[in-house]
């Protein structure tokens, strides 16, 4: 599992503005699965892949209602993660938003309407990857 060290920008009341700390490939997971749930995606899932192929550590897979809110997700988790200087090698799907695919190294984000995630039943294909609960206690 790599570790990124990235600049918090966010002020907080044990950091300091501007201070740097490391975040590895789940903490990115989780963030990008609760950036997803902020924005109301559905049926939102971590799979820790790890061992079981070389592309990633982790998948975040979510559904959303239609084509406007799968970008409006990809849009915030895009804004999210560059805030804190993380920036995804690769996008797919953002046009027509029935599969968007962010890439960001170690952690891949499935997003995906309905049809389309029935249809290719990432569930089933990796279901041999330990899920990993992602919701935070509040």
């Amino acid at each position: 599992m790599r570790q990124i060290l990235v600049k918090v920008l966010a002020q907080n009341s044990d950091r300091r503005l501007g201070g740097k700390e490391t975040i590895d490939s789940k903490e990115i997971a989780n963030l990008c699965a609760k950036i997803a749930d902020d924005k109301k995606a559905e049926d939102i899932c971590i799979f820790d892949v790890q061992g079981l192929t070389s592309i990633a550590d982790f998948f975040v897979i979510c559904s959303g209602y239609n084509k406007r809110q799968l970008q409006g997700i990809a849009r915030e988790i895009e804004l999210m993660l560059h805030s804190y200087g993380i920036h995804w090698i690769g996008m797919e799907g953002y046009q027509e938003a029935q599969w968007i695919l962010m890439d960001y190294g170690d952690v891949v984000v499935h997003l995906f309407d309905k049809e389309m995630r029935h249809f290719y039943d990432l569930e089933l294909l990796w279901g041999d990857a330990r899920k990993i609960p992602w919701k935070v206690n509040t």
